[in-house]
């Protein structure tokens, strides 16, 4: 598929439009990234993504695959022969599908919850987040990555959450390494994936970044 035309459309802190380029980095996919001002969206988005007008589309020759985790799938059947992202057994293809929900069903609340409450609630804002990651911690187990030896779906749908730890971390006075040290010596290891290194915007710009949103 050498002649395929992929482009994807995303913004820079966001934990969902890193996924398609980390997936398509890790097949050795040729695409274009456009970057969408969420203010101002392009007519391309509004074209592409009629429906919820959201980032990140996928367009491959012309045609739109949305939504992060439906995209990486996506480019994993697509993009077959090299670095398989989801695994092979069905039943740990499906385990992996269902911890990929838990994180987008428990983790943009939880950390929301970290820079828009104080006090006692901010206290339990911290320790949701923190159980929510001792539980992925816990699939995680004394493995290199989830899917076991090798970097993957899984890894994908959590990693591209990790430059924003900084932040959350600095809002809320804690260390999640101090909570969770096999997860972030994970989260290491991934880093030093050239595919997750250079699709992560730097943690203390993400930390601005949410300054500046917060202050409206």
């Amino acid at each position: 598929m050498a002649d395929d035309e992929v482009v994807v459309l995303g913004f820079w802190p966001s934990m969902y439009g890193t996924r398609a380029r980390i997936a398509l980095d890790e097949k050795g996919v040729k695409y274009e990234y456009r970057e969408e001002d969420l203010r101002n969206k392009s007519s391309l988005l509004l074209q592409m993504n009629p429906v919820h007008k959201k980032i990140p589309v996928l367009i491959h020759n012309g045609k739109p695959v949305c939504e992060s985790l439906i995209i990486v799938q996506y480019v994993d059947e697509v993009w077959e022969g090299k670095a398989p992202l989801l695994p092979s057994d069905p039943y740990q293809r499906a385990r992996a599908r269902v911890w990929a929900d838990f994180i987008d069903k428990k983790v943009p609340d939880a950390r929301k919850k970290l820079w828009s409450t104080k006090g006692e609630e901010l206290e339990e804002a911290k320790k949701e987040f923190i159980d929510i990651l001792k539980q992925l911690e816990g699939e995680l187990g004394d493995k290199p990555y989830f899917g076991g030896e090798s970097f993957g779906f899984l890894d994908i749908a959590l990693i591209t959450s990790y430059n924003w730890f900084y932040a959350f971390e600095t809002l809320g006075n804690f260390s999640t390494e101090a909570e969770c040290p096999k997860l972030i010596e994970w989260a290491k290891r991934c880093m030093q994936r050239e595919s997750v290194s250079k699709s992560l915007a730097d943690p203390k710009k993400v930390y601005e970044f949410l300054l500046g949103w917060i202050a409206g």
